[in-house]
Order: structure tokens, then sequence, then C-alpha cells
């Protein structure tokens, strides 16, 4: 940039882009000057180099920027559906629409059958609960872990959005 730039004759663009040509560093250093800007080498690696007269401190503001703006990403989250065995099909209508909300911010979702009690002796019932709500989902989902039972009473599924 500017002074570090020893080699001559070099090629240079102006801010506009427009190709000046050819010509002695000093004199685009002068250009530069008088434009108020800097000049910068772009493609050292060309015979002659390339130089374009630019503003160098907005370019790189700009480029950093540029790159916190790109770091701004989702990150998945788990999100969590309780029902009970005895959830009428109705609300789980519902859920599965809360369901889909979640699907379409990219998280993931786990859905929980809980048992208390007597419901403890119809795991059967916990298991069907899971896999409607798999099939009222079918084609927005990959079922990451099938209806499984977790800690003595409670029955879970994890499904993830479709990539």
């Amino acid at each position: 940039m500017n002074d570090g730039i020893r080699i001559t004759p070099i090629r240079v663009v102006d801010q506009d882009g427009e190709m000046l040509g050819e010509m002695e560093t000093h004199k685009a250093k002068e250009l530069a000057l008088e434009a108020g800007l800097d000049l910068v080498e772009v493609s050292p690696g060309v015979r002659p180099p390339v130089c374009r007269i630019m503003d160098f401190g907005k370019s790189q503001y700009e480029k950093q920027k540029k790159l916190k703006s790109g770091a701004k990403q989702h990150s998945v989250q788990v999100k969590q559906i309780r029902m009970r065995a005895k959830t009428g099909k109705h609300d789980v209508e519902v859920k599965v629409r809360k369901a889909r909300e979640f699907l379409a911010k990219h998280d993931k979702v786990k859905v929980n059958v809980l048992f208390r009690g007597r419901e403890n002796a119809h795991h059967d019932r916990g298991r069907e609960l899971l896999q409607q709500f798999i099939d009222m989902l079918e084609g927005e989902i990959v079922v990451e872990q099938p209806p499984r039972m977790e800690s003595g009473r409670a029955m879970s599924t994890i499904l993830a959005p479709v990539s």
C-alpha cells in the first residue's frame, strides 16, 4: 500500500474501476494523493502488478462487517414437546403444529410421552402416540432417535428437519 509499493511500472485502476493503464509508481501515488485516497496493490503476482486507487480503511471496515454478518448463523436447539399417554387427538394435532414451527426454524424436536401411575402399564399406547406423531410429520422430518423408553417413566423420540 502507498509507499510499500516499490516496483515500477504498475498497472493502475482508479476509484471508479476504470483502467488508467501502465504508469510510473510515483505518478500513481500522486493521483491517489490528489483524490485523497490510497494506492493499494491488488494483484502482486502479475507483471506489471495491478494497483487500485481506493479508500483502504473503508474497504477493510466493509470486509470486517461482511465477515461479522456472515458469522451470525442459527444454532440448532432441541425443543421439547411433552404429552401424556392419554393425550387426545386434537391436542396431538396442536402439538404437531408447534413441532412444525420448530422444524421450520431448523431446530430439532424431542417428543416426550410421560407415564404416571397406572399409565406405566401401557407403554404400547405411548409408542403408538409417538408413531402417530411421526406419521403426521412424514416427509418433513428425519427420525434421529426412534421411540424408546428413557428414565423409567418417559418415552421419547428425536426428530430433525429434512435438510
